[in-house]
Protein backbone atom coordinates (compact mmCIF):
# COMPACT_ATOMS: atom_id res chain seq x y z
CA UNK A 1 0.00 0.00 0.00
CA UNK A 2 2.59 2.22 1.10
CA UNK A 3 5.64 3.25 -1.40
CA UNK A 4 8.64 4.48 -1.37
CA UNK A 5 7.32 7.22 -3.79
CA UNK A 6 4.56 7.54 -1.84
CA UNK A 7 6.90 8.80 1.05
CA UNK A 8 8.72 11.06 -1.43
CA UNK A 9 5.87 12.66 -2.73
CA UNK A 10 4.06 12.95 0.21
CA UNK A 11 6.51 14.93 2.00
CA UNK A 12 8.17 16.72 -1.38
CA UNK A 13 5.87 18.97 -2.96
CA UNK A 14 4.18 22.27 -2.12
CA UNK A 15 0.90 22.11 -0.39
CA UNK A 16 -1.50 25.37 0.87
CA UNK A 17 -3.94 23.10 2.35
CA UNK A 18 -0.98 21.11 4.27
CA UNK A 19 0.78 24.43 5.29
CA UNK A 20 -2.01 26.23 6.73
CA UNK A 21 -2.96 23.53 8.30
CA UNK A 22 0.72 22.62 9.97
CA UNK A 23 0.93 26.27 11.01
CA UNK A 24 -2.34 26.57 12.76
CA UNK A 25 -1.66 23.17 14.22
CA UNK A 26 1.93 24.77 15.66
CA UNK A 27 0.38 27.05 17.37
CA UNK A 28 -2.53 25.96 18.71
CA UNK A 29 0.12 23.29 20.25
CA UNK A 30 1.98 25.98 21.00
CA UNK A 31 -0.91 27.60 23.39
CA UNK A 32 -1.60 23.86 24.67
CA UNK A 33 1.94 24.02 25.59
CA UNK A 34 2.50 27.26 27.32
CA UNK A 35 -1.06 26.89 29.32
CA UNK A 36 0.53 23.56 30.73
CA UNK A 37 3.90 24.71 31.94
CA UNK A 38 2.08 27.85 33.95
CA UNK A 39 -0.62 25.80 35.44
CA UNK A 40 2.05 22.91 36.50
CA UNK A 41 3.83 26.30 38.45
CA UNK A 42 1.35 26.33 40.18
CA UNK A 43 -0.41 22.54 40.78
CA UNK A 44 2.27 20.02 40.31
CA UNK A 45 0.48 17.81 38.12
CA UNK A 46 2.23 14.99 36.11
CA UNK A 47 -0.37 15.48 33.35
CA UNK A 48 0.40 18.60 32.32
CA UNK A 49 4.82 17.15 32.11
CA UNK A 50 3.05 14.47 29.48
CA UNK A 51 1.00 17.40 27.62
CA UNK A 52 4.42 19.47 27.27
CA UNK A 53 6.15 16.88 26.14
CA UNK A 54 4.25 15.54 23.62
CA UNK A 55 3.60 19.38 23.00
CA UNK A 56 6.99 19.45 21.97
CA UNK A 57 7.20 16.30 20.00
CA UNK A 58 4.03 17.35 18.08
CA UNK A 59 5.81 20.82 17.24
CA UNK A 60 8.73 19.00 15.70
CA UNK A 61 6.62 16.83 13.23
CA UNK A 62 4.27 19.93 12.43
CA UNK A 63 7.79 21.75 11.70
CA UNK A 64 8.65 19.08 9.36
CA UNK A 65 5.45 18.97 7.24
CA UNK A 66 5.47 22.93 7.34
CA UNK A 67 8.54 22.93 5.94
CA UNK A 68 7.50 20.02 3.20
CA UNK A 69 4.61 21.26 2.57
CA UNK A 70 6.46 24.45 1.14
CA UNK A 71 8.64 22.56 -0.81
CA UNK A 72 11.39 20.90 1.57
CA UNK A 73 12.63 17.45 0.79
CA UNK A 74 12.78 15.40 3.84
CA UNK A 75 14.90 12.07 3.19
CA UNK A 76 13.31 8.76 3.87
CA UNK A 77 15.09 8.44 7.35
CA UNK A 78 13.20 11.72 8.94
CA UNK A 79 10.09 10.88 6.99
CA UNK A 80 10.48 7.21 9.32
CA UNK A 81 11.20 9.78 12.08
CA UNK A 82 8.43 11.92 11.75
CA UNK A 83 5.58 9.33 11.67
CA UNK A 84 7.47 7.56 14.85
CA UNK A 85 7.49 11.36 16.21
CA UNK A 86 3.63 10.96 15.54
CA UNK A 87 3.10 7.71 17.16
CA UNK A 88 5.12 8.59 20.12
CA UNK A 89 3.27 12.18 20.56
CA UNK A 90 -0.52 10.41 20.17
CA UNK A 91 0.78 8.09 23.08
CA UNK A 92 1.17 10.53 25.45
CA UNK A 93 -1.47 12.67 24.57
CA UNK A 94 -4.05 9.61 25.58
CA UNK A 95 -1.85 9.16 28.65
CA UNK A 96 -1.87 12.63 29.41
CA UNK A 97 -5.58 12.93 29.37
CA UNK A 98 -5.65 10.05 31.63
CA UNK A 99 -4.19 11.97 33.94
CA UNK A 100 -5.93 14.36 34.14
CA UNK A 101 -8.45 13.03 36.29
CA UNK A 102 -6.79 9.61 37.07
CA UNK A 103 -3.37 8.97 38.52
CA UNK A 104 -1.37 6.22 36.38
CA UNK A 105 -1.01 2.84 38.69
CA UNK A 106 2.44 0.46 38.19
CA UNK A 107 0.94 -1.81 36.15
CA UNK A 108 -0.73 1.43 33.54
CA UNK A 109 2.96 2.85 34.06
CA UNK A 110 4.74 -0.21 32.46
CA UNK A 111 1.97 -0.96 29.83
CA UNK A 112 3.20 2.69 28.98
CA UNK A 113 6.51 2.06 28.68
CA UNK A 114 6.10 -0.90 26.63
CA UNK A 115 3.73 0.36 23.94
CA UNK A 116 7.16 3.22 23.98
CA UNK A 117 9.92 0.52 23.41
CA UNK A 118 7.10 -1.52 20.74
CA UNK A 119 7.56 1.70 18.92
CA UNK A 120 11.10 3.09 18.92
CA UNK A 121 13.17 0.19 19.07
CA UNK A 122 12.44 -0.83 15.65
CA UNK A 123 12.98 2.54 14.22
CA UNK A 124 16.21 2.86 16.21
CA UNK A 125 17.31 -0.52 14.93
CA UNK A 126 15.93 0.26 11.23
CA UNK A 127 18.41 3.52 11.33
CA UNK A 128 21.21 1.40 12.86
CA UNK A 129 21.33 -0.71 9.97
CA UNK A 130 20.43 -3.61 12.33
CA UNK A 131 17.20 -4.94 10.72
CA UNK A 132 17.02 -7.28 7.55
CA UNK A 133 16.84 -5.47 4.18
CA UNK A 134 13.22 -6.47 3.59
CA UNK A 135 11.72 -4.36 6.14
CA UNK A 136 12.37 -0.47 4.23
CA UNK A 137 10.77 2.48 5.46
CA UNK A 138 7.82 2.28 3.25
CA UNK A 139 7.01 -0.45 5.98
CA UNK A 140 7.93 0.80 9.01
CA UNK A 141 5.62 4.20 8.19
CA UNK A 142 3.10 0.94 7.45
CA UNK A 143 3.94 -0.22 11.31
CA UNK A 144 3.50 3.01 12.82
CA UNK A 145 -0.04 3.80 10.92
CA UNK A 146 -0.88 -0.06 12.34
CA UNK A 147 0.43 1.22 16.27
CA UNK A 148 -1.57 4.16 16.26
CA UNK A 149 -4.44 2.69 15.10
CA UNK A 150 -3.75 -0.47 17.82
CA UNK A 151 -3.32 2.92 20.72
CA UNK A 152 -6.47 4.42 19.49
CA UNK A 153 -8.20 1.21 20.24
CA UNK A 154 -6.58 0.84 23.97
CA UNK A 155 -7.41 4.37 24.68
CA UNK A 156 -10.89 4.09 23.63
CA UNK A 157 -11.33 0.59 25.31
CA UNK A 158 -9.73 1.42 28.60
CA UNK A 159 -9.63 5.31 28.45
CA UNK A 160 -12.92 6.85 28.00
CA UNK A 161 -14.71 4.94 30.49
CA UNK A 162 -12.63 6.64 32.94
CA UNK A 163 -12.52 10.20 32.38
CA UNK A 164 -14.24 13.39 32.02
CA UNK A 165 -15.40 14.74 28.84
CA UNK A 166 -15.81 11.12 27.16
CA UNK A 167 -17.79 12.70 24.18
CA UNK A 168 -15.38 14.96 23.24
CA UNK A 169 -12.51 12.21 23.80
CA UNK A 170 -14.31 9.91 21.59
CA UNK A 171 -14.94 12.72 19.06
CA UNK A 172 -10.99 13.58 18.77
CA UNK A 173 -10.11 9.68 18.36
CA UNK A 174 -12.78 9.64 15.42
CA UNK A 175 -11.30 12.67 13.56
CA UNK A 176 -7.62 10.74 14.26
CA UNK A 177 -8.83 7.70 13.23
CA UNK A 178 -10.54 9.69 9.62
CA UNK A 179 -6.91 10.87 9.01
CA UNK A 180 -5.37 7.69 9.70
CA UNK A 181 -7.52 6.24 7.31
CA UNK A 182 -6.76 8.62 4.78
CA UNK A 183 -3.03 8.33 5.52
CA UNK A 184 -3.20 4.22 4.81
CA UNK A 185 -5.75 4.61 1.70
CA UNK A 186 -4.30 8.59 -0.36
CA UNK A 187 -2.49 5.66 -3.12
CA UNK A 188 -5.74 4.79 -4.17
CA UNK A 189 -7.42 7.82 -4.60
CA UNK A 190 -6.09 8.76 -8.27
CA UNK A 191 -4.61 11.91 -9.38
CA UNK A 192 -7.72 12.98 -11.70
CA UNK A 193 -10.76 11.57 -9.35
CA UNK A 194 -10.11 15.24 -7.48
CA UNK A 195 -6.95 13.92 -5.06
CA UNK A 196 -6.63 17.47 -4.85
CA UNK A 197 -9.65 18.62 -2.89
CA UNK A 198 -9.46 15.21 -0.89
CA UNK A 199 -6.09 16.82 0.61
CA UNK A 200 -7.40 19.71 1.06
CA UNK A 201 -10.27 18.31 3.26
CA UNK A 202 -8.84 15.49 5.29
CA UNK A 203 -5.60 17.95 5.70
CA UNK A 204 -7.13 20.15 8.27
CA UNK A 205 -8.60 16.21 10.58
CA UNK A 206 -4.98 16.93 12.46
CA UNK A 207 -5.93 20.45 13.24
CA UNK A 208 -9.75 19.50 14.59
CA UNK A 209 -7.80 16.86 16.75
CA UNK A 210 -5.82 19.40 18.25
CA UNK A 211 -8.49 21.64 18.71
CA UNK A 212 -10.48 18.74 20.67
CA UNK A 213 -7.24 18.37 22.41
CA UNK A 214 -7.33 21.60 23.65
CA UNK A 215 -10.98 22.42 24.98
CA UNK A 216 -10.86 19.01 26.89
CA UNK A 217 -7.42 20.41 28.57
CA UNK A 218 -9.12 23.90 28.93
CA UNK A 219 -12.64 22.95 30.54
CA UNK A 220 -10.25 20.14 32.46
CA UNK A 221 -8.17 22.86 34.17
CA UNK A 222 -11.22 25.05 34.60
CA UNK A 223 -12.75 22.74 36.67
CA UNK A 224 -9.89 22.02 38.73
CA UNK A 225 -8.98 25.58 39.33
CA UNK A 226 -12.73 26.36 40.48
CA UNK A 227 -12.74 22.72 42.74
CA UNK A 228 -9.13 24.88 44.18
CA UNK A 229 -10.65 28.47 44.93
CA UNK A 230 -14.02 26.30 45.99
CA UNK A 231 -12.09 24.48 48.55
CA UNK A 232 -10.29 27.60 49.48
CA UNK A 233 -13.97 29.49 50.35
CA UNK A 234 -15.80 27.00 52.09
CA UNK A 235 -15.47 24.82 54.96
CA UNK A 236 -14.85 20.91 54.24
CA UNK A 237 -17.28 19.12 55.66
CA UNK A 238 -20.59 21.39 55.56
CA UNK A 239 -19.54 22.83 52.07
CA UNK A 240 -20.89 26.15 53.67
CA UNK A 241 -18.65 29.51 53.24
CA UNK A 242 -15.86 29.30 55.97
CA UNK A 243 -15.76 32.16 58.27
CA UNK A 244 -13.44 34.60 56.28
CA UNK A 245 -15.18 34.19 53.13
CA UNK A 246 -18.53 34.76 54.81
CA UNK A 247 -16.98 38.15 56.45
CA UNK A 248 -15.83 39.75 53.57
CA UNK A 249 -18.75 39.08 51.64
CA UNK A 250 -20.96 40.99 54.36
CA UNK A 251 -18.43 43.40 54.72
CA UNK A 252 -18.81 44.18 50.77
CA UNK A 253 -22.57 44.28 51.06
CA UNK A 254 -22.59 46.61 53.85
CA UNK A 255 -19.94 49.00 52.20
CA UNK A 256 -22.61 49.33 49.31
CA UNK A 257 -25.20 49.98 51.33
CA UNK A 258 -27.54 47.02 50.95
CA UNK A 259 -29.64 46.32 53.67
CA UNK A 260 -28.13 42.91 55.40
CA UNK A 261 -29.65 40.82 58.36
CA UNK A 262 -27.62 38.27 60.18
CA UNK A 263 -28.70 34.94 61.29
CA UNK A 264 -26.72 32.44 63.87
CA UNK A 265 -27.83 29.70 64.64
CA UNK A 266 -26.15 27.20 67.35
CA UNK A 267 -27.21 23.51 67.55
CA UNK A 268 -28.50 22.66 70.78
CA UNK A 269 -26.71 19.80 72.82
CA UNK A 270 -24.20 18.77 69.97
CA UNK A 271 -21.09 17.72 72.33
CA UNK A 272 -23.77 15.40 74.19
CA UNK A 273 -24.75 14.44 70.35
CA UNK A 274 -20.77 13.87 70.20
CA UNK A 275 -19.99 12.37 73.24
CA UNK A 276 -23.11 9.53 73.14
CA UNK A 277 -23.17 8.73 69.13
CA UNK A 278 -20.03 9.65 68.29
CA UNK A 279 -17.93 12.05 65.88
CA UNK A 280 -19.79 10.48 62.95
CA UNK A 281 -22.99 10.53 63.43
CA UNK A 282 -22.65 14.68 64.93
CA UNK A 283 -20.72 15.58 61.66
CA UNK A 284 -23.83 13.62 59.59
CA UNK A 285 -25.92 16.20 61.73
CA UNK A 286 -24.50 19.29 61.06
CA UNK A 287 -24.06 18.69 57.49
CA UNK A 288 -28.11 18.04 57.29
CA UNK A 289 -29.06 20.91 59.00
CA UNK A 290 -26.04 23.16 56.98
CA UNK A 291 -27.95 21.77 53.73
CA UNK A 292 -30.96 23.21 55.47
CA UNK A 293 -30.00 26.59 55.22
CA UNK A 294 -29.01 26.25 52.14
CA UNK A 295 -32.02 25.82 50.68
CA UNK A 296 -33.66 28.11 53.09
CA UNK A 297 -31.07 30.96 51.33
CA UNK A 298 -31.66 30.02 48.18
CA UNK A 299 -31.48 32.95 46.27
CA UNK A 300 -32.20 35.14 49.19
CA UNK A 301 -28.73 35.38 50.47
CA UNK A 302 -26.20 32.63 51.08
CA UNK A 303 -24.91 30.54 54.35
CA UNK A 304 -21.76 30.02 56.24
CA UNK A 305 -19.79 27.86 59.51
CA UNK A 306 -18.59 30.37 61.83
CA UNK A 307 -16.99 27.57 63.60
CA UNK A 308 -18.09 24.31 65.58
CA UNK A 309 -21.37 23.59 66.01
CA UNK A 310 -22.11 27.62 65.53
CA UNK A 311 -23.80 28.51 61.53
CA UNK A 312 -24.54 31.77 60.43
CA UNK A 313 -26.29 33.18 57.28
CA UNK A 314 -27.01 36.37 55.41
CA UNK A 315 -30.36 37.60 53.64
CA UNK A 316 -29.79 40.25 51.30
CA UNK A 317 -33.02 40.20 49.43
CA UNK A 318 -35.18 43.04 51.20
CA UNK A 319 -38.43 41.67 49.92
CA UNK A 320 -37.45 38.55 52.54
CA UNK A 321 -38.62 38.76 56.21
CA UNK A 322 -35.47 37.56 57.71
CA UNK A 323 -37.94 36.55 60.86
CA UNK A 324 -40.17 34.35 58.89
CA UNK A 325 -36.49 32.58 57.03
CA UNK A 326 -35.01 32.03 60.71
CA UNK A 327 -38.23 30.42 62.10
CA UNK A 328 -38.90 28.03 58.77
CA UNK A 329 -35.10 27.08 59.78
CA UNK A 330 -36.10 26.41 62.83
CA UNK A 331 -38.71 24.73 62.31
CA UNK A 332 -37.08 22.41 59.12
CA UNK A 333 -34.29 21.24 61.60
CA UNK A 334 -36.71 20.53 64.63
CA UNK A 335 -38.94 18.29 62.03
CA UNK A 336 -36.26 17.04 59.82
CA UNK A 337 -33.46 16.27 62.50
CA UNK A 338 -32.62 14.60 65.51
CA UNK A 339 -31.73 18.05 66.79
CA UNK A 340 -33.00 21.67 67.53
CA UNK A 341 -31.49 25.06 67.44
CA UNK A 342 -31.50 28.01 69.26
CA UNK A 343 -31.30 30.98 66.73
CA UNK A 344 -31.03 34.61 66.59
CA UNK A 345 -30.69 37.47 64.33
CA UNK A 346 -30.15 40.82 64.00
CA UNK A 347 -30.56 43.51 61.36
CA UNK A 348 -28.26 46.03 60.26
CA UNK A 349 -28.41 50.02 60.82
CA UNK A 350 -26.57 52.97 60.46
CA UNK A 351 -23.11 53.05 61.49
CA UNK A 352 -22.74 49.82 61.99
CA UNK A 353 -19.90 47.47 61.07
CA UNK A 354 -19.89 43.81 60.06
CA UNK A 355 -18.56 42.50 63.57
CA UNK A 356 -21.08 44.25 65.53
CA UNK A 357 -23.98 43.39 63.23
CA UNK A 358 -22.54 39.67 63.90
CA UNK A 359 -22.54 39.85 67.37
CA UNK A 360 -25.69 41.34 67.80
CA UNK A 361 -27.14 38.34 66.33
CA UNK A 362 -24.90 36.10 68.28
CA UNK A 363 -26.59 37.57 71.20
CA UNK A 364 -29.70 37.29 70.41
CA UNK A 365 -28.81 33.74 69.64
CA UNK A 366 -27.63 33.35 73.03
CA UNK A 367 -31.49 34.40 74.79
CA UNK A 368 -33.01 31.59 72.80
CA UNK A 369 -30.26 29.24 73.98
CA UNK A 370 -30.34 30.40 77.59
CA UNK A 371 -34.39 30.67 77.67
CA UNK A 372 -35.27 27.17 76.38
CA UNK A 373 -33.80 26.83 73.39
CA UNK A 374 -35.61 25.58 70.56
CA UNK A 375 -36.63 29.02 69.37
CA UNK A 376 -36.36 32.03 67.24
CA UNK A 377 -34.86 35.44 69.03
CA UNK A 378 -34.58 39.19 67.15
CA UNK A 379 -32.26 41.19 68.91
CA UNK A 380 -33.69 43.81 71.36
CA UNK A 381 -30.97 45.93 72.95
CA UNK A 382 -33.42 46.01 76.11
CA UNK A 383 -33.13 42.15 75.87
CA UNK A 384 -30.07 41.93 75.61
CA UNK A 385 -29.10 44.68 78.47
CA UNK A 386 -31.72 42.16 80.54
CA UNK A 387 -30.09 38.87 79.86
CA UNK A 388 -26.70 40.32 80.83
CA UNK A 389 -28.03 41.64 84.33
CA UNK A 390 -29.25 38.20 85.03
CA UNK A 391 -25.75 36.39 83.56
CA UNK A 392 -24.33 38.40 86.03
CA UNK A 393 -25.96 38.11 89.62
Amino acid sequence: MLTLLSLSGTLGFPSLAGAVSAACGLYIILMMALMCVIIYSRQRKKAYILFSVAAIIIMTYEAMNLYSAGGGKIQLQGIVWKNALEASAFVLINAAVFQLYRKLKRVQTWTLLLLGALLILPVIAWTAGLLPAWISAAKLVGFTLFYRVLVLILSLVFITPRIGQPKKYVAGLFMYLLWLGYLWLRNDIPEEAGRSNAVLYMSFLPLLYYTTLFIILFERIVELLQRIYRSSITDGLTGLYNRKYFSGRLRRYMDQGIRVSVIFCDIDNFKKLNDTQGHARADEVLKQVAQIMEDELDEIGLTGRYGGEELVAMVVDRRAKVGHVAERIRERVAEESIVTISVGYSTVKKEMNPDELVKQADQAMYISKTTGKNKVTAYKAAEVKKSRAARAQ
